[in-house]
C-alpha cells in the first residue's frame, strides 16, 4: 500500500515544541500512519525559497503508539543547517516534510532480553525510545541503560529515565557525568561494562549509540567482557 510506503516523503505538522535540555528541544509530529519500532529513525528535508534542500536523520524518541504523536529531540549543532532551523526558526503549526520510519536499529517486546542499552550524549534518544517502550510492552524485560553525557544539564530526559529506574522493576540506569562530579574524566571503560553485565546478566542484545569513537569504544569494551558481536546492533553519528 502506497501509505505504509517509508520511503515517500509525506509532510508532518509540528504539534509542540518544548526544551529538553540547554541544547536540545522535543519536538512532537503527527503520527504516521506506518508504526515505528523503538529505536528506527526518520529523515527530515527542509527546502528554502531558492530550491535548495537540508535533509537530516534523527532517531524517533517516542515509543510505538505514542498518543501524544512522534516525538523527536533535536540538539542544537554549531553551523547545523536544520538543527538551526528547528533551534530558531520552527513554531508549532509548522508543517515539515519528513520520511520513514526506517532503520534495522530496533527492538520490540517479542525480541526478549535482557536488553544493555549503551549511548552517549544525545546518543540515548533511540534508546530513551526502547525504555518507553518496554514499560509499556515488555516491562518483565531486564533492561539497563548506561549513560554517558559530559554534564547533568546535558542528560537528556534525565528525570524520567531516573524515576523510571527507581520505580519500574527490572529497568536500572547508570548516568557517567564525564566533567563534573566524582567521575569527570572517566569514560566507559570495562569495569563499568562488567558491572553492568553483573547487574543484567549477559545480554541478548546490546544496544549502542553515540559518536563513531563512542560507539567504537564500547562495541570493543563489550566484545571483550564475552558479549557475543552477533548480539551487538550500532548507530553512529558524527564524528
Amino acid at each position: 500500500m502506497a501509505e505504509a510506503d517509508p520511503i515517500r516523503w509525506r509532510e508532518a505538522k509540528i504539534r509542540a515544541i518544548t526544551p529538553a535540555t540547554t541544547r536540545v528541544k522535543s519536538f512532537r509530529f503527527d503520527a504516521f500512519a506506518r508504526p515505528h519500532r523503538a529505536g528506527q529513525h526518520v529523515d527530515v528535508r527542509l527546502t528554502a525559497p531558492d530550491g535548495y534542500q537540508a535533509q537530516r536523520s534523527y532517531s524517533i524518541a517516542s515509543a510505538p503508539g505514542d498518543p501524544l504523536g512522534l516525538e523527536l529531540m533535536i540538539e542544537r549543532l554549531t553551523d547545523g543547517e536544520v538543527s538551526g532551523f528547528f533551534d530558531t526558526v520552527a513554531e508549532v503549526g509548522d508543517t515539515i516534510e519528513m520520511r520513514g520510519p526506517v532503520g534495522a536499529f530496533a527492538w520490540e517486546a517479542g525480541d526478549g532480553g535482557p536488553v544493555l542499552l549503551v549511548g552517549g550524549g544525545s546518543g540515548v534518544v533511540p534508546l530513551l525510545a526502547m525504555v518507553r517502550e518496554r514499560a509499556l510492552t515488555a516491562p518483565d524485560v531486564p533492561m539497563l541503560l548506561l549513560y554517558s553525557v559530559r554534564n547533568a544539564a546535558e542528560a537528556i530526559a534525565r528525570g524520567e529515565l531516573s524515576a523510571r529506574s527507581r520505580d519500574e522493576t527490572g529497568f536500572d540506569l547508570t548516568l557517567l557525568l564525564t566533567r563534573e562530579g566524582p567521575t569527570a574524566g572517566r569514560r566507559i571503560d570495562r569495569v563499568m561494562i562488567d558491572t553492568a553485565i553483573e547487574c543484567l546478566g549477559m545480554p541478548r542484545h546490546s544496544f549502542v549509540c553515540g559518536s563513531n569513537a563512542f560507539v567504537g569504544a564500547v562495541a570493543d569494551l563489550l566484545v571483550d567482557a564475552g558479549v557475543r558481536p552477533v548480539t551487538i546492533r550500532t548507530e553512529r553519528f558524527g564524528g
